[in-house]
């Protein structure tokens, strides 16, 4: 099968938060003719509340379970841009589901560049949680050490975001999703 907008796979974004998953995936989407979805908005829509208050109210477990659920909604559909939460490859069946329903990219950031990110999102201290009690950097160099493995096994490509516009990155995948399939 050629890598086309007809193709009937959705296309996953997975990594670790502020790597421009959200940014990506809308603007991938857009240019494919296909919806967006971000898991996360799914599950905060849904809820009516920030994931952080999820989490502080419920725990992690249980918004794993809905990050799971979203997901499973989500692959019940066909041609979406996916934005997924950094963590939805903690759960291996998750990646099951992602790697049977489409095609999974790992946006790759360093943490300089991922510090930085946060720094310039609004969104992000107040909408989502600590995932440690370290401080920024040691935190997000901790997790990426804890997720680079799962990432790893998730992916079918990885494209790194460092220094390169929305624009770039969806022509570095797409690129990368007609190579695959043309067997390169």
């Amino acid at each position: 099968m050629n890598f086309e907008a007809q193709s009937p796979d959705n296309l996953f974004l997975i990594g670790y938060r502020c790597t421009g998953k959200s940014s990506v995936g809308r603007r991938l989407a857009a240019t494919l003719g296909w919806a967006f979805v971000d898991t996360d908005s799914m599950i905060v829509s849904e809820k009516g509340m920030s994931i952080r208050k999820i989490v502080n109210d419920r725990g992690w477990q249980d918004f794993r379970r809905l990050e799971h659920a979203a997901l499973q909604q989500v692959c019940s559909t066909d041609r979406r841009g996916v934005a997924t939460g950094g963590g939805i490859v903690l759960d291996a069946a998750n990646i099951g589901l992602m790697k049977a329903s489409g095609k999974v990219i790992w946006l790759k950031a360093t943490p300089d560049i991922i510090k930085s990110r946060m720094k310039q999102d609004q969104a992000s201290e107040g909408l989502r949680p600590a995932l440690t009690s370290k401080d920024s950097m040691s935190e997000i160099e901790e997790t990426l050490s804890e997720r680079e493995p799962l990432y790893r096994q998730a992916m079918d490509f990885a494209v790194d975001t460092d220094h390169r516009g929305v624009d770039k990155i969806c022509d570095v995948i797409i690129g990368n999703l007609k190579a695959k399939d043309s067997g390169n």
